[in-house]
């Protein structure tokens, strides 16, 4: 556990407004801030956009949730969404960060239909594996699979297309895949990737078209991908939506 240096689940924290971070995570904020204005509003747009899509993927039948890259408990976390609507959904929370894990671990005081487990996306298979993530997760069902916000922190040589289709081929029909990632398409954000230099992981901004090859083997669902306010949004999107540098979207595994 690394607390020299910027986390980027402890610098999500203090932009969102939490209180689970260090100094040097809030300088790094700050500076991010400083040189991309709109990341505030950005990563609340991500979070409300994580909450749409698990109602979406619940209503649709989906009783089980593989959150991989899970990032410090925010209320309304995911397992909170989806069990407003059936108590009986199992959520398996995943994360590299041991600070996330212990407060996983006393946010879920021991439940029967959560787990959080410290496990690396990179290592797709020892993910998919732990016996913590079978104990709650059964791949014979529709599952699920959140990579919200993560992505981005997987350069092009740790091949994250590989990843996401070594999760996708675990997968049986009927499964979603629920996925926002950074993008510079819309304002020049090399300064952005400098503050994220000096952190544990890089920051890799990646094209509408290069997010969009993520999904491959899925069927995007309506309205496709879309910057994370403009997905299904429940209400009137915030002042600068247009700038915000996130893309989300849903999509299902057919048959």
């Amino acid at each position: 556990m690394d607390t020299s240096r910027p986390h980027p689940a402890r610098i999500y924290d203090y932009l969102l407004g939490g209180k689970d971070h260090y100094e040097v995570d809030q300088r790094a904020a700050d500076e991010l801030a400083a040189v991309a204005p709109e990341v505030r509003i950005g990563v609340r747009a991500n979070r409300a956009f994580l909450q749409r899509a698990v109602r979406h993927v619940v209503g649709s039948g989906v009783r089980q949730i593989l959150d991989i890259g899970t990032g410090l408990p925010t209320s309304p976390n995911v397992h909170e969404t989806a069990q407003e609507i059936d108590p009986d959904v199992r959520v398996a929370y995943v994360d590299n960060d041991p600070i996330v894990k212990t407060h996983g671990d006393a946010l879920l005081g021991g439940s029967g239909t959560t787990s959080i487990v410290l496990g690396d996306l990179r290592d797709p298979d020892a993910v998919l594996h732990h016996p913590d993530v079978r104990r709650v997760i059964d791949f014979d069902e529709p599952v699920a699979v959140l990579l919200v916000a993560v992505l981005h922190f997987l350069t092009d040589a740790e091949q994250p297309g590989r990843i996401v289709a070594a999760l996708r081929d675990a997968l049986p029909a009927g499964s979603f895949l629920v996925l926002s990632h950074a993008t510079g398409d819309f304002a020049d954000r090399s300064d952005a990737q400098a503050v994220y230099t000096k952190a544990t992981a890089s920051l890799n901004l990646r094209s509408r078209a290069e997010v969009e090859r993520l999904f491959d083997g899925f069927e995007l669902v309506e309205p496709g991908l879309a910057q994370v306010p403009f997905w299904r949004p429940d209400g009137t999107p915030p002042e600068r939506s247009g700038e915000i540098g996130f893309y989300g979207g849903v999509a299902r595994k057919s048959g």
